[in-house]
Formats: C-alpha cells, sequence, structure tokens
C-alpha cells in the first residue's frame, strides 16, 4: 500500500500551533486593495484560528490524527 500523501494546497495553507490547533490567513488581502480601508486592511494582516466546524477536514487533508 503507497503512503498517504497531503493535500498540497492545505500543506501551504495552514500551520499548526504548539498547542495542536490549526492557525490560517485571513482571505482578500491580496489585490484591489485602493477601495479598503486601512483599519480592514490591518484586520486582515493577522492571521486567526480554523474554526471548529472545520477543523476535521483540515486534519484529514494534512493527515493528521
Amino acid at each position: 500500500m503507497p503512503k498517504m500523501k497531503t493535500k498540497s494546497s492545505a500543506k501551504k495553507r495552514f500551520k499548526l500551533t504548539g498547542s495542536g490547533k490549526i492557525k490560517r490567513k485571513h482571505a482578500f488581502k491580496s489585490h484591489i486593495l485602493t477601495k479598503k480601508s486601512k483599519k480592514r486592511k490591518l484586520k486582515l494582516t493577522h492571521s486567526c484560528l480554523v474554526h471548529d466546524s472545520d477543523v476535521k477536514s483540515i486534519k484529514e487533508q494534512l493527515r493528521l490524527k
């Protein structure tokens, strides 16, 4: 049986924290930034944790237990 591969897209988008939670970046920060306020862009800069309802599917994509 071959090894199970991780999803490359998930590998690039998510990181594990020391306590085992999954960290992600905000969307809507790559282009068309002129119409967005400075406050909004600043809030999108910071990373946050993945919502509890999505953790199971992301762990499957990353092949975590």
